[in-house]
């Protein structure tokens, strides 16, 4: 997306501006993911892992994540003054999260305990280990597009 501006001085700026998202609405997101699995570990009831389902579903279906809403209201500073993170990767991690708390809901009330635990292990340790700096999601997404490429370059030739 391409936008024009006037700055302080009234000289006209043009930039190409990419979605993002500030990283500590980030790390709030992550942080009520993985506290969400933790307590359902402690406390057993399964049913505590609906509210991250429902927050992801609404990030991806109506593009307003209800925990990074509120948490937005708490910055300090402007949105903008944050390390930003790529919209569209969040969207992708968003996904992974959201399918993963979906099948540890659905095993749970099947009664399938090994599918419950693996799939809330999954999530807490892709979780813990954004939250230390390292991004699953992202590199999944990267050598994803990396196999797509290669296999549009071997197809073209």
């Amino acid at each position: 997306m391409i936008i024009i501006y006037s700055d302080a001085k009234g000289r006209i700026c043009v930039s190409h501006k990419q979605e993002t998202i500030p990283r500590p609405l980030v790390r709030i997101n992550q942080w009520f993911i993985l506290l969400s699995v933790v307590i359902t570990w402690i406390t057993g009831i399964s049913l505590i892992l609906i509210l991250p389902l429902l927050s992801g579903v609404m990030a991806l279906l109506f593009n307003v994540n209800p925990v990074m809403k509120i948490a937005k209201l708490f910055l300090k500073d402007p949105p903008n003054k944050y390390v930003l993170e790529d919209r569209k990767q969040q969207q992708f991690n968003q996904w992974i999260a959201t399918i993963l708390l979906g099948l540890a809901l659905l095993s749970a009330h099947f009664n399938f305990l090994a599918v419950f635990w693996i799939t809330t292990i999954m999530l807490a340790m892709a979780t813990f280990i954004a939250i230390l700096g390292f991004c699953i999601g992202c590199y999944i997404r990267y050598n994803w597009s990396q196999f797509q490429y290669r296999r549009s370059q071997k197809n073209s030739l």
